[in-house]
């Protein structure tokens, strides 16, 4: 047996945020029997902990979605942080985790304690393709509306690929239903993990919306996705006029699907991209395999 929590990440009220299921104990479990649990769960993402390999880590972190493995995952990292302190597992060295995974050592900074917690991941370096005219004809296909092209599409490996495009604003976000079946084929065709878009807010405690879509990983829409905002933030720096200076700003996301998720971004004057949040316990139990 084997014991598990049920972590709600980017909120830190329950059932608002991005669950994700941390199975804090997965020795001996081989990968197909990691599989068969993130399928049986049917969260987008469900992690195995596991002693690390690297010296300068503290834990390893195996992350599957409910047909695949990832290398790297911003709300799972997370949650699986927040899981991890509140079981006593493991404690911050100078304020800092770090994880072991297959994108390799994820740093993250922890501020406060207990409700008010803090959790801070460094994004892994980006790679960036444009995509081409006639991929950008398709994504606007797929999503039913223009996209900026003065802020050109873009394929961002982040070791999930998100292919990124910048709408006109939040409302234009907010009111896409995108084809689904077109989008799963599309993101398959360009060895991606699904779709990010976001639209500027006009007002309000956020300054952008974020919708994420990845039905090639069986996930339509990701209710508040890490790695999905951190290639945002790649996609701004690359875009956008962040300054030597930096760029700091909020996002929300989720509300199309029931949460309210707030997603803080840091995009420091050497080109990191902090993605940060806060996380809740939902649910925690033994889990008998």
């Amino acid at each position: 047996m084997r014991a598990y929590k049920v972590v709600d990440a980017f909120s830190n009220k329950p059932f608002m945020g991005n669950p994700v299921a941390v199975i804090l104990d997965a020795e001996g479990l081989s990968d197909t029997e990691m599989q068969t649990i993130a399928r049986w769960t049917n969260l987008s993402e469900t992690t195995f902990l596991l002693p690390a390999t690297h010296p300068n880590a503290d834990y390893r972190l195996r992350i599957f979605t409910p047909r695949s493995e990832l290398p790297f995952a911003g709300h799972p990292t997370l949650g699986s942080a927040h899981a991890i302190l509140e079981a006593g597992l493991h404690s911050p060295r100078n304020g800092v985790l770090v994880q072991e995974c297959a994108a390799g050592l994820i740093n993250i900074a922890v501020s406060g304690n207990g409700p008010e917690r803090t959790l801070t991941l460094s994004m892994p370096p980006a790679q960036i393709r444009p995509l081409s005219d006639i991929e950008v004809e398709e994504l606007e296909g797929i999503l039913g509306v223009k996209v900026s092209k003065s802020e050109p599409p873009a394929a961002i490996n982040v070791g999930p690929v998100w292919i990124v495009a910048k709408l006109d604003n939040a409302e234009t976000v907010l009111a896409l239903q995108p084809d689904f079946a077109r989008s799963a084929a599309f993101e398959k065709k360009l060895n991606a993990t699904g779709v990010t878009v976001f639209g500027p807010h006009a007002g309000g405690d956020a300054d952008i919306e974020v919708r994420s879509f990845a039905p090639s990983c069986g996930v339509e829409e990701d209710p508040v996705c890490g790695s999905g905002n951190g290639s945002v933030g790649y996609f701004r720096l690359n875009n956008e006029s962040a300054s030597a200076g930096g760029m700091t700003y909020t996002a929300s996301q989720g509300s199309k699907v029931g949460r309210d998720g707030r997603i803080s971004v840091d995009i420091d004057g050497d080109g990191k991209v902090l993605v940060g949040g806060m996380c809740v316990t939902c649910a925690e139990g033994i889990l008998r395999y």
